[in-house]
């Protein structure tokens, strides 16, 4: 029954298409209208009736899906999912909406599978093919949730939720140029969709071009009235000059939106293991000084979810740590390993305490500096004498070491060695130790880089 049927039925009374004493047939009428009120919850009790009603209905099981995933139930919408298409088998939709409540009920695994199965069947249907790239997009398969969505995209190619979803994977994957030729031609057809400005603005400040970054944002936010693309933060630090390394804003808002999955990742996927090499050279290298009982004040920068803090827990006193992403910050203070945590930038961090850690612990952040001069003269100050600042960076060679450092392909700074003395002896620190390490990798393979321990003289 359509809306506007239902406005009618609701003028002139009883629908004629439901009769008296047809209980399934009044609920189900009760349910559309509670449907057609936005009433997603009072829609599924109708439901829930029609189907105790008349259990051998797949299309009042199918209705109750519905209802319970417009109203957030995601188990509810599962069962009622599973009911309809093991009644009816042969109707498209359910068991697309099937493989959508495998998915928000959190089990990827048989999501991918089940869309799999309808993509094989019909692999000209945008819609089956959208599902399964969010199966495995959830399922951390990213490559082939890319192949998929590129095959959603081209068979619907004005479908701009897809494009959206296809453009964040790809930027995500380090491929913002390829979002950006995806999304434009979307933008230059829809000149008043903020969202698409907004994703346009993003992927532009990860390919470092500042000046089309602030227009598309500019754009975005003159057309979000109530903000909620967050676009006025990332104008600010682009307007302040942050295009000179990775927008402060634009890597808290990518490491937000990873908060869930990064220690799957980087531990399970890409070998992390920066907070280990750190931890074991800073014990071979031994202390500058007795720390005593207590042990040592520790600064982790860049803490992420606290991988680093699990490393160095040991050996603090106090353990502090700070990141630019509040959802990180709150997956390390579950952690319960850290005294004292906060939101911020690294930079600001070291400076705003002088002469206090002992110290300074950076595990795979300075990737995202390419200068290092304020970082290394904050972290002399913030030192106490003999204190440490250990870290690692990966490994700028060849012709381009003669630059000091450069922005890579997967939008990570690399620095050389001569660069990291040079930067070392102008803050007045020590290099007491710098040696080849492969803090991740990437495809694979180890990424070269380098582990180092600076100290700050004794008084």
């Amino acid at each position: 029954m359509d809306r506007d049927s239902t406005a009618q039925a609701d003028r002139e009374g009883p629908s004629p298409f439901v009769q008296p004493g047809d209980v399934p047939g009044i609920l189900f009428q009760t349910g559309y209208d509670r449907l057609y009120a936005a009433d997603a919850a009072g829609a599924a009790r109708a439901f829930r009736l029609a189907c105790a009603a008349d259990p051998g209905s797949g299309e009042a099981w199918g209705a109750l899906a519905d209802s319970t995933r417009d109203a957030g139930e995601a188990a509810g919408a599962l069962a009622a999912c599973g009911r309809a298409v093991a009644l009816d088998p042969g109707v498209w939709p359910w068991r697309i909406a099937l493989a959508e409540a495998l998915r928000a009920a959190g089990r990827f695994e048989e999501a991918v599978i089940t869309g799999q199965v309808l993509t094989a069947e019909r692999p000209d249907s945008a819609t089956a093919r959208l599902g399964l790239a969010r199966a495995l997009a959830a399922a951390d398969r990213r490559e082939a949730a890319l192949e998929e969505y590129r095959e959603a995209v081209a068979l619907r190619p004005g479908d701009r939720e897809a494009a959206l979803e296809l453009a964040a994977l790809l930027v995500e994957a380090g491929d913002a140029l390829g979002a950006v030729e995806l999304l434009q031609p979307l933008s230059r057809r829809d000149p008043e969709d903020a969202d698409l400005h907004a994703a346009i603005g993003r992927a532009w400040i990860m390919l470092q071009e500042p000046a089309k970054a602030l227009t598309a944002l500019r754009r975005a936010e003159g057309l979000d009235s109530d903000g909620r693309l967050g676009c006025a933060a990332l104008i600010a630090a682009l307007e302040g000059g942050a295009g000179a390394d990775l927008s402060a804003a634009y890597v808290r808002a990518l490491f937000d939106r990873y908060a869930d999955r990064f220690d799957q990742d980087l531990v399970g996927k890409l070998g992390y293991s920066a907070p280990a090499l750190l931890r074991e050279a800073v014990d071979r290298l031994g202390p500058a000084s007795d720390p005593g009982a207590s042990g040592l004040l520790v600064l982790d920068l860049g803490c992420g979810t606290g991988l680093a803090g699990v490393a160095f827990r040991p050996l603090a006193a106090h353990l502090a740590g700070v990141d630019l992403a509040p959802r990180m910050v709150d997956k390390a203070r579950a952690r319960a390993l850290y005294d004292e945590l906060s939101v911020g930038d690294v930079v600001a961090a070291v400076e705003a305490a002088p002469g206090t850690w002992d110290l300074l612990v950076a595990a795979d952040v300075l990737v995202y500096l390419g200068n290092l001069t304020a970082l290394f003269e904050g972290a002399a100050r913030a030192l106490r004498p003999e204190g440490r600042f250990a870290a690692t960076v990966e490994r700028l060679d060849g012709e381009a070491a003669a630059s000091g450092y450069a922005l890579g392909p997967s939008r990570r700074y690399a620095h050389s060695e001569a660069y990291l003395r040079e930067m070392a002896a102008a803050a007045g620190l020590t290099v007491r130790l710098m040696e080849p390490c492969s803090p991740r990798r990437e495809k694979g393979v180890g990424v070269p880089g380098f582990l180092f321990i600076l100290e700050k003289p004794a008084a």
